[in-house]
């Protein structure tokens, strides 16, 4: 059974060697001119960090694979979590590379993450069907009659929340340290509620990677010196939805990521609005961009972003009693 020393371990582990591969990483993105193309329609401020080293999101996805290789639970779950973790941050990294090797702001084709994304995402609704005690039964959170069975609709469902977890941590991912500060809290949550479950390999892998984001801020917060790209920000996407499809609290995604929810959802208001009525409902879109036009600090915007997942996994504490 796994103990706290055994999480404080996870995490000492994934985060030194984060700290390792920085000073290794970051040099040889430089030197193959692998550099973020940042979009000509966003903030004019971020301009000045178009050429800053991407695909840093490699150094979490090393130190997470060494820290729950050396874990000894190596079990299905772990698999599959890994599985779910590599396999978005596979699609990122091809999306990062033409972006590279197109020198554009746009990689894949929609169609073409999405075919991706929603492959993964059946893979694990149906493992997750297949041997979950609860079989297609979801925790409905603040409720006492606490599960909800999906039944045949399950899968489809599954795979909707993981794939909008996955494209909703990729849209947060725009500010020096918010997607990983955001993802290290989230991951918290998910470990403790795991630790406290007896789900031993769930609260290493969540610890692990806590301690891999917490490595990468050093690098990544502001102002940064990597960015994650596509290949972190759909890996933790992908690793954030897989954590808690495990635990049966998909339910609980938009209420502790509350964020990645917010920020998806102020690009889906933005694009109808505008199409509907020729009018935006927002500054700018997703909602960190809107914050920062009204004249907040890209560093404030992070912080009160932090802070609000911190309250909100609170109260997803408080809704799981």
């Amino acid at each position: 059974m796994v103990e706290y020393i055994d999480i404080i371990r996870a995490v000492i582990i994934s985060f030194v060697i984060t700290l390792i591969l920085g000073p290794i990483v970051i040099p040889i993105l430089k030197k193959l001119n692998i550099g973020q193309n940042v979009r000509e329609d966003g903030p004019k401020t971020h301009l000045k960090k178009t050429g800053t080293p991407t695909m840093g999101g490699i150094m979490i996805v090393i130190a997470l694979l060494i820290a729950t290789m050396s874990s000894g639970l190596l079990n299905n779950d772990m698999y599959v979590l890994l599985m779910s973790t590599v396999g978005f941050g596979l699609i990122g990294f091809i999306d990062d590379y033409m972006k590279i090797v197109n020198k554009r702001s746009l990689g894949l084709k929609p169609y073409q993450k999405l075919m991706g994304q929603v492959i993964l995402a059946v893979m694990l609704a149906v493992y997750q069907s297949n041997t979950s005690v609860l079989g297609t039964k979801v925790i409905i959170p603040f409720l006492s009659s606490r599960y909800l069975d999906l039944g045949i609709l399950y899968v489809p469902f599954i795979a909707f929340v993981v794939v909008g977890t996955v494209n909703s941590v990729n849209l947060t991912d725009g500010l020096d340290g918010l997607a990983s500060g955001i993802t290290l809290i989230v991951l918290s949550f998910f470990g403790l509620i795991a630790l406290n479950w007896g789900m031993d390999s769930i609260s290493i892998f969540s610890a692990s990677l806590a301690g891999a984001c917490l490595g990468f801020l050093i690098f990544n917060s502001h102002p940064a010196k990597v960015f994650m790209g596509d290949t972190g920000s759909m890996a933790l996407g992908g690793a954030v939805s897989a954590v808690a499809i495990l635990l049966n609290l998909p339910l609980l995604i938009p209420i502790v990521g509350g964020i990645y929810f917010a920020e998806a959802l102020s690009v889906i208001i933005q694009v109808t609005s505008y199409k509907l009525t020729g009018k935006r409902v927002f500054l700018m879109s997703p909602l960190h961009h809107h914050f920062e036009q009204k004249g907040w600090k890209e560093t404030k915007v992070v912080i009160v972003f932090w802070t609000t997942t911190v309250i909100l996994s609170l109260i997803g504490v408080a809704s799981l009693h």
